[in-house]
This record gives C-alpha cells, structure tokens and sequence, in this order.
C-alpha cells in the first residue's frame, strides 16, 4: 500500500501535469497543465489506465524484489 505510481508529463523540459496514484487524478503545474489536468481527469477511461498501470507494473515488480 506504500507504493505510489506517478507519470509526469513534460513540455520544454517543464514539468506541466502529473499523475498521482495516491491521489487517483491528475495534478496541472502550469496553466496549460491545469487545462490538461482537467481534460484528463474528465476521462473515466485515462484515469482507470493510469490507475490499472499500478496494479500491473507497481505491484509486480515489487514481488520480484
């Protein structure tokens, strides 16, 4: 329960936008961040993607060590 996945994504060497496993949505940075956040996050299918990404590459790998 101690492992949290995140994905950030960047423009121009800036980060914009993150995803959060603990806090099951997306995070914008900048104000296109926050207008991609929101996009993103008013997509059921993104955030059960990101949230199954946990599950499956997370928690697996964490057995192996």
């Amino acid at each position: 329960n101690d492992i949290e996945y995140i994905y950030s994504h960047y423009y121009n060497m800036e980060e914009i936008a993150r995803f959060s496993s603990s806090l099951g949505k997306f995070v914008g940075y900048t104000e296109y961040g926050l207008k991609q956040a929101n996009h993103w996050n008013s997509d059921p299918s993104e955030l059960a993607r990101r949230k199954a990404t946990k599950e499956t590459v997370c928690k697996h790998n964490i057995d192996i060590d």
